[in-house]
């Protein structure tokens, strides 16, 4: 089976082929297809936002797609950023100044858990859907620790691995992280449907 992988954002494309690597014939990236594109995310809920981006690169390419969202959900900020993680400081989508706002609007709370949510929906060009979850639990660190990542990474510590993302090899994050599991989910579902 050949697949399009619906993102621009060259560390998701490294994390989703990382795992989906020797399930599928084929994942290409927009870049592969030669398509430059910004789905809009105009839903209220990842699984809205996942399914748009998803659908409007299965039209445009009549291939399947596959497209995520993901979102850094914080208790004591009652959940946001959510669905406006990437954009959270703004509309220019800067990692650094997310985080800068993220570390500020923290300030003194002493409730800093928090969990990652990743929701994965693949478009057929039949109008099939599937889509799948993963979440894991965590903590918003009071600074930045780690050198890899990308987002929230620098920020997030998960008691799993006892460290930040930012800290971890890729493979270490793969195995605990929000798009890992929500990715193996997809690929057990699949794995369950071409079993009937």
């Amino acid at each position: 089976m050949e697949i399009v992988l619906a993102t621009n954002n060259k560390n998701k494309l490294k994390e989703m082929r990382a795992i989906l690597g020797g399930h599928f014939e084929r994942l290409y990236s927009l870049s592969d297809l030669g398509i430059d594109v910004d789905v809009e995310e105009t839903g209220s809920t990842l699984e809205e936002n996942s399914y748009i981006k998803a659908k409007a690169i299965c039209d445009l390419t009549g291939k399947i797609a596959l497209a995520d969202d993901t979102g850094l959900m914080v208790d004591a900020l009652d959940g946001a950023p959510g669905v406006y993680s990437a954009r959270y400081a703004g509309e220019a989508h800067d990692d650094a100044q997310n985080r800068a706002l993220l570390l500020k609007n923290m300030l003194g709370a002493s409730d800093r858990s928090a969990h990652f949510a990743t929701v994965i929906t693949i478009c057929y060009p039949t109008g099939d859907v599937l889509s799948a979850k993963g979440v894991v639990d965590g903590y918003i660190a009071t600074e930045e620790h780690g050198e890899h990542g990308f987002g929230y990474d620098s920020l997030f510590y998960c008691p799993e691995i006892g460290k930040t993302f930012a800290e971890a090899s890729p493979e270490e994050k793969n195995a605990v992280s929000h798009r890992g599991r929500a990715l193996r989910n997809t690929v057990a579902k699949l794995e369950q449907l071409a079993r009937k």
